[in-house]
């Protein structure tokens, strides 16, 4: 008779999304010591351990990734399942307008827009394209239904949805006189040329929680819309940039630059679904921001998901 119940396979994803026993532990409403004796009793079932202890991120023995893809599987068919029943029931249909904030969001977003298409053909979904000054305004005048925001503010009728956590390091060129330090502080970007994306200052973290509570100001700054030409910039010592490092993890595994931690501790963001209040209880809502969820889950391993 197979151990396997749908707890076991719920606390496998939440440890490998979550990537700790702690973390995992809250997402599953468990004690801490109740969730290793779950996974204890599943690795005397199958006679091997399921990831070695005390790593990070953590490593999965073969045993627990034949293990996690079944959970994944069988989460999915679930879900699939529920999905119908609550179409069945319910016959939703409607409309889900997408804004983006962060402009290396796509990488991400996109097949997590070809699931959602897949689950729910019924309803129309479109990305509103172009750079928006406020995006998170296009939920208040209804021209979005849901917008991928980095900082949650004050809106009425607007409900937030946590998606994830993720260090933003400073990227800089192989011969860059930081590259000597253990971390760089905000007094590092006085006298640095620093490239963003074009958007407001008060939106980008780097300036909210490191530069302007310091004082501090870049000695320049450039903006552009493509990654990649951040990238060539950086390289070629034409200035540093401050992206998430799930975004340039390629870049940064091949060599092409380096990175730094920003301050002792890092720095880190999130990034959050903004909803319309009355587009909130829509099945086809909530399984949509739990696709993001899953597809970030799986492509980027550094990143925290957030309950």
């Amino acid at each position: 008779m197979s151990l396997l119940e749908m707890r076991h396979l719920d606390t496998m994803i939440a440890l490998a999304e979550t990537g700790s026993l702690t973390r995992a532990s809250k997402r599953v409403h468990l004690s801490q010591s109740a969730l290793s004796h779950q996974l204890k009793a599943l690795e005397d079932h199958y006679g091997g351990e399921l990831f070695v202890r005390k790593t990070s991120p953590i490593q999965w023995t073969r045993l627990g990734e034949r293990l996690l893809g079944l959970a994944y599987d069988v989460r999915r068919s679930v879900n699939d399942a529920e999905r119908e029943m609550s179409k069945i029931q319910q016959g939703v249909a409607g409309q889900l307008r997408i804004a983006v904030e962060c402009h290396s969001c796509f990488d991400w977003l996109m097949p997590s827009m070809d699931l959602f298409r897949e689950a729910w053909p019924e309803v129309e979904m479109d990305l509103i394209s172009g750079f928006h000054a406020d995006p998170g305004g296009l939920l208040d005048e209804g021209r979005a239904d849901l917008v991928i925001i980095s900082q949650k503010s004050r809106r009425k009728m607007t409900d937030y949805f946590p998606l994830f956590q993720f260090e933003m390091p400073l990227l800089l060129a192989h011969d860059h006189p930081l590259n000597d330090k253990d971390y760089v502080t905000a007094r590092d970007f006085e006298m640095e040329n620093l490239i963003t994306y074009p958007i407001p200052e008060e939106r980008m973290d780097i300036f909210r929680k490191v530069l302007r509570p310091a004082g501090v100001q870049p000695r320049s700054q450039r903006r552009t819309e493509l990654t990649v030409a951040i990238l060539q910039l950086v390289a070629s010592r034409r200035g540093v940039s401050v992206l998430p490092r799930w975004a340039v993890a390629t870049y940064l595994d091949s060599g092409y630059i380096n990175e730094k931690k920003i301050t002792s501790s890092g720095l880190t963001s999130e990034l959050y679904a903004a909803v319309r209040r009355e587009s909130t209880s829509q099945p086809y809502m909530v399984d949509f921001v739990q696709m993001m969820k899953s597809t970030m889950a799986q492509m980027f391993k550094d990143v925290e998901i957030l309950d």
